[in-house]
């Protein structure tokens, strides 16, 4: 009973640093790009991870964390994956209207939920469909303004979508297949993630602002914003591999859209962004959206709890907020450490 509790203050404690760290970090990006004009964004994410590398290599050694040897194919096709879902996300942006990115973002959740369904058998109730749905729904009346459609836009979209939750996915199943931690495979993964965006990076930006991001003048302010951006990062990527990891990709997504939600609300308290009924509507029904989530995760969680032998035929996708099952303890080792 201590182990589960321990167990949850972790998830607990992983899910506010990812919230808070996220929030920090878009708002000093947005200080960053808006207000002193420095757009190279993909760019700025291959040095995100850069630092996140070294500051893991120095953990490791000072003996902060235990090294594991993974498969080489795997971390290294896991971490191209990610860097060009990173990629096309931000292609995505510059090809379509903030309004379709937005949609781009919230379809997310649908597809991994497909994608689960189809290829890990998960099975997710009618409750837990119908809170996604009224979160959908209200992070969409928040955050849509408009919806232009172009064709090269589109497929952006739906290869970043894809890659999205691919990857997603899989930071959560290499992590209980393969019994290895959110450190460990941050650690292993982070080097490819950040030679694959350091090579595109200045190529993507170039692309989407027609600026070089070798030519920039760097001001002491700026340089300055994009070091503490570099190292709020370091929180923010150890903190999204370690909610997938205890939680579950839906329950990311969700922890997401509610960052999105706060960084609107913090957007309009210390930016003065424009903010209207509209905002605040949609904002109130992706919380409600949000409460019966963690609500009906809960529940669902306390059946299996109560009938195990049940719990083991159905798999559901129940990892609420504040009372999150134990998973992956007992996750058999694989003789090579490999997914691939």
């Amino acid at each position: 009973m201590g182990e589960m509790s321990s167990f949850q203050l972790g998830v607990i404690g992983a899910l506010f640093l990812s919230v808070a760290s996220s929030v920090s970090i878009v708002i000093c990006n947005k200080a960053l790009m808006s207000n002193l004009g420095f757009p190279f964004a993909t760019t700025l994410t291959s040095w995100h991870l850069m630092v996140t590398f070294c500051t893991l290599h120095a953990a490791q050694r000072f003996n902060l964390f235990e090294n594991k040897s993974i498969d080489m194919k795997t971390v290294m096709l896991f971490g191209i994956l990610n860097g060009v879902s990173i990629g096309l996300l931000n292609l995505s942006l510059g090809f379509n209207s903030i309004g379709f990115y937005q949609m781009t973002k919230l379809a997310i959740i649908p597809f991994t939920v497909l994608l689960e369904t189809a290829f890990l058998k998960k099975q997710f109730s009618q409750k837990i469909k119908l809170s996604l749905f009224v979160l959908l729904v209200g992070v969409g009346i928040a955050s849509i303004t408009d919806l232009q459609l172009n064709l090269v836009g589109t497929i952006l979209s739906l290869l970043a979508i894809i890659t999205t939750c691919v990857g997603q996915i899989l930071t959560n199943t290499i992590q209980k297949r393969l019994n290895v931690s959110s450190t460990q495979l941050l650690y292993q993964s982070a080097p490819f993630q950040a030679a694959i965006l350091f090579v595109s990076g200045p190529l993507v930006d170039q692309c989407l602002t027609k600026q070089n991001v070798f030519a920039y003048k760097y001001s002491p302010i700026v340089l300055a914003f994009i070091i503490l951006s570099c190292i709020i990062s370091v929180s923010v990527n150890f903190s999204t591999f370690l909610v997938i990891g205890k939680t579950s990709p839906v329950t990311y997504q969700v922890l997401g859209h509610l960052k999105t939600c706060l960084v609107l609300g913090f957007g309009y308290t210390l930016l003065h962004d424009p903010f209207t009924d509209r905002n605040i509507i949609g904002i109130l029904i992706a919380i409600f959206g949000m409460g019966l989530y963690s609500y009906f995760c809960t529940q669902e969680n306390k059946k299996k709890q109560a009938d195990p032998l049940g719990s083991q035929v159905k798999d559901k996708d129940a990892t609420p907020f504040l009372a999150m099952e134990k998973e992956g303890h007992e996750v058999k080792k694989s003789d090579k450490d490999s997914l691939v």
